[in-house]
């Protein structure tokens, strides 16, 4: 039950938010570069708390909390494997998005390849990125949010829907993106605090007796192991192998696209400098995967001790949508005045930055990569504003429809992974292998959809269920080889784009050979990029991710009592982060001399 200090500090949360867009409306206006892009001239350090406010959406603890609930801490691999490619855009793509200059990452396909092929794939995915597909992920986001009111509140969810709706439109559509970036800045803290609060509080519960009792109770004690139980192929593969072998290269998620994409190359876009770009999403992948999951984490295993099973929530909260992620809102119900307040407004507030950055992420789309590109070419920078901020409404619009129609925050995960099942690839390899084209890209997004469609509303009935790991490995199998063959069969993309391309962008990796040889045999020789590019990336890549893991896994031996194994841990996490900065200087120091 909510109280006056509780009511009052989401109050101010929500006014404050409104005032900063309706204050930078005006600047915002004034072009579609500042609307959407900031003016490219945006800091590293903003930059990259956003991206981390951005993936703190609501939905966020209750897919954790679900999680811990059905698999344990160990189940997290699901998303803590998108580390992996989360480092390779940091230290290998994020330079080459600067480079590229492009407004949005689906305009790049026409500075990438050439002909109709490319104008075709710029314009269908514009739409099936910025409103389809967008429109999935909002819905999830705002699912979780309509879970969180209903056990808060006892609201019905179109409710929750219209009221937090009406916010967010106004805070999108007129802010445009400084506006996100400046109510992600607190609403970063806020989100951060809010979370250690209650998780704090949640340990401090007479059922749960601190930490020591947590991780004493026998409804906890098989829920801690960081690794799964290597013993059972049917625990292990779907949560460990698949994940780390498959998972983070080959399948397109929001936040987690290979080699970056959607809101994270959005942010890369609007750094006003290569070396932003770098920091900003470095940052954020320290700060998303190392620091935030343990209050969440805590709070999953607190719920299993005061709601062990599934039945107990559905018995305290009969009206609510129900699932095992109810057991996040079903903790906040324990907190305290003011704090309780203060918990809420920090999940009002990820969904509040997380659907404002993806509704104008998926206006830029409509706006710059269809309605200028194919219907209005000569449009003047307010009709592109105005035409920004119908589209922000309309995609609002379409979320809600869609997150009324989810179940739960995994199952929404898991549709997200399937339709993106086998693409992830080619984001990486189109920057690094001269042979993708615009083929390449139209035949592997098609198949990944018809393979998905087929496992959601065809397999089942004719063969039985498949386990949804079995689902997405088959789809990346039969992706893969879709679009690789479709590569090999087609033609290059033409050569003069291919140069103009090589010469923006300046892409390492010793894949650009043959277009390196076909350029010389035709008397119109290019310099190659040095080779020690890429083998840096590389290694600052492990290194980067050697040290997330060994922070993250250090914060949990802290947690356990296990101080050896923390301090060992601390260590790894420190001798990487000298050996990221060596490799950093090094490079600098390379690019400096050689021109570059």
């Amino acid at each position: 039950m909510l109280h006056t200090i509780d009511w009052a500090i989401l109050a101010t949360f929500l006014l404050l938010s409104v005032a900063v867009g309706v204050t930078v409306a005006r600047r915002a206006g004034s072009s579609s570069a500042e609307f959407f892009l900031s003016g490219r001239s945006m800091p590293w350090w903003l930059l990259g708390i956003s991206m981390v406010a951005t993936t703190f959406a609501a939905d966020t603890p209750l897919l954790v909390t679900q999680i811990v609930r059905e698999r344990g801490v160990a189940g997290n691999w699901v998303w803590w494997a998108f580390l992996l490619s989360g480092m390779v855009t940091v230290f290998i793509y994020a330079r080459l998005w600067v480079r590229a200059g492009v407004r949005t990452d689906v305009e790049f396909y026409e500075l990438r390849y050439s002909g109709r092929p490319a104008a075709f794939l710029r314009g269908f995915r514009s739409i099936y990125l910025g409103v389809i597909f967008n429109s999935i992920g909002m819905g999830i986001v705002t699912l979780a949010l309509t879970k969180i009111c209903s056990v808060m509140f006892g609201i019905p969810p179109w409710q929750t829907v219209l009221v937090a709706g009406a916010v967010t439109m106004l805070i999108a559509s007129l802010g445009g993106l400084r506006g996100v970036l400046i109510t992600d800045l607190f609403q970063f803290f806020l989100a951060i605090g809010g979370a250690i609060a209650a998780a704090v509080v949640c340990l401090d519960l007479p059922e749960v007796g601190g930490l020591s009792g947590l991780l004493a109770h026998p409804n906890v004690a098989g829920k801690l192991d960081f690794l799964p139980d290597f013993s059972d192929p049917n625990v292990w593969v779907p949560l460990f192998f698949i994940p780390l072998a498959i998972q983070w290269w080959s399948s397109w998620y929001p936040g987690a696209e290979p080699g970056g994409g959607g809101y994270i190359a959005q942010r890369m876009l609007a750094a006003r400098s290569e070396g932003h770009a770098v920091g900003a999403t470095l940052f954020f992948n320290v700060a998303h995967y190392a620091l935030r999951p343990w209050p969440w984490i805590i709070v999953g295993l607190t719920s299993l001790v005061v709601f062990p099973d599934l039945a107990s929530i559905e018995a305290a909260f009969p009206s609510a949508v129900p699932g095992e992620d109810l057991g996040y809102p079903a903790m906040l119900t324990l907190l305290p005045a003011g704090l309780l307040g203060l918990v809420l407004t920090s999940l009002v507030a990820a969904y509040i930055s997380t659907m404002s950055t993806l509704l104008n992420l998926g206006a830029s789309y409509v706006v710059f990569d269809y309605y200028q590109r194919f219907v209005n070419p000569e449009a003047e920078e307010r009709t592109l504003v105005r035409y920004g901020r119908g589209v922000t409404i309309t995609l609002l619009v379409l979320s809600s429809l869609f997150a009324l129609a989810l179940g739960d925050a995994l199952s929404g995960f898991n549709i997200l992974l399937q339709v993106g099942a086998g693409t992830g690839a080619i984001y990486l390899l189109r920057w690094l292998w001269w042979r993708v084209n615009a083929w390449t890209e139209i035949v592997g997004m098609t198949v990944s959809f018809l393979v998905a469609l087929y496992f959601q509303f065809v397999h089942e009935g004719l063969f039985g269920p498949l386990e949804s790991w079995v689902q997405f490995s088959v789809g990346v199998g039969v992706t893969t080889a879709a679009w690789v063959a479709a590569t090999l069969v087609s033609a290059p993309t033409d050569m003069a784009t291919l140069r103009r391309f090589y010469e923006t962008v300046r892409p390492s990796g010793s894949l650009w050979g043959g277009f390196i040889a076909r350029a010389a045999a035709a008397g119109e020789p290019v310099a190659e990029v040095e080779p020690g590019v890429f083998t840096r990336g590389l290694l600052a890549t492990s290194l980067g991710c050697a040290m997330v893991y060994a922070a993250l896994f250090g914060t949990g031996f802290a947690l356990y009592g296990e101080a050896v194994k923390a301090t060992l841990a601390g260590a790894v996490a420190l001798l990487s982060l000298i050996g990221i900065w060596r490799l950093q200087r090094d490079g600098a120091s390379s690019g400096a001399s050689s021109g570059a």
